[in-house]
């Protein structure tokens, strides 16, 4: 696997920013880090990447602790901060080089830095200083960056915020072409970048693990008829059973339900309705998507 979380806490004086996480990425794949503002989703990130410690628990990437081989890990790491901090002053060009003489790529550092010019399509920028670039163009900075080292890993804390509809659509499709042969763990807002570039998406809250589901469960799922109903009076949960194509029912407050079926059963609720002299005084049906369980998850 690349990256091994192992019952992670991270405390900031009394203030508990991590929990006891525990996770595990396996290689080549694209991971969606998501949960509210201050979940600890940066935290745990710059603990991956090596800028700050744990203070209890074990995180390895590629089989090395970075508790005692945080240099070798940070060989093995691209990343993109949340604030993506560029040296405006300098041209694209150089800043890249600059980086690449961090890195000691030694003879490989002019192929290098074309290769990431021409991969996140900075050449027309590759020439102009960095404060004068759009933000599209500076996040695109920051992922070369985060891969002028050709890392095994690459960590992206929200490298699409701020960017319009299109910006956004070029830099989702880099990271997919990007993920066909690294280890992606990318922090994000936008649940729907998740759902188009993800294999798995991690939720936290308050510094817990609350969710870990692949994309493909929740693609599965959302084939799955869910009705929202709230009846006039209250219903036993005996007498909801009767109603032919459910599969599961929910509670959702006085005398509402959520009828979850394979099938639509609207016309076998109003049926049943009727047959009990029950009033419906509402109806109505939807899916269960990512934006739906991350809110269930962390209100």
């Amino acid at each position: 696997m690349s990256v091994k979380v192992q019952e992670v806490s991270k405390l900031y004086g009394k203030q508990k920013a991590l929990d006891n996480l525990s996770f595990e990425i396996n290689q080549g794949e694209i991971v969606g880090f998501l949960g509210p503002n201050g979940a600890g989703k940066s935290t745990m990130m710059k603990i991956i990447a090596g800028y700050i410690p744990q203070t209890s628990g074990l995180v390895e990437v590629n089989g090395l602790d970075v508790s005692t081989d945080s240099l070798e890990i940070r060989k093995q790491i691209g990343y993109l901060p949340e604030n993506n901090p560029l040296y405006q002053e300098m041209y694209v060009k150089e800043y890249l080089d600059h980086v690449a003489s961090i890195y000691k790529l030694g003879k490989n550092k002019a192929k290098r830095i074309a290769e990431m010019i021409d991969l996140t399509g900075l050449g027309v920028e590759q020439n102009k200083k960095i404060a004068s670039l759009s933000k599209g163009y500076r996040q695109r900075v920051g992922i070369a960056q985060a891969l002028i080292h050709d890392p095994k890993v690459l960590i992206l804390d929200e490298p699409t915020t701020g960017l319009d509809p299109n910006q956004l659509l070029e830099i989702r499709k880099l990271i997919q072409d990007i993920g066909r042969e690294k280890t992606v763990m990318l922090s994000t807002h936008i649940m729907q970048e998740v759902e188009a570039c993800c294999k798995r998406v991690l939720i936290v809250n308050k510094g817990k693990l609350v969710a870990d589901r692949s994309i493909d469960f929740l693609a599965a799922n959302k084939s799955a008829q869910r009705i929202d109903v709230e009846f006039s009076s209250e219903v036993s949960a005996d007498l909801l059973q009767e109603i032919n194509g459910v599969v599961e029912i929910d509670a959702l407050g006085e005398n509402r339900y959520c009828f979850v079926s394979k099938t639509d059963i609207r016309k076998e609720v109003f049926q049943f309705a009727v047959s009990k002299n029950l009033v419906i005084l509402e109806m109505k049906t939807r899916s269960e998507n990512l934006e739906d369980i991350f809110h269930q998850l962390t209100l």
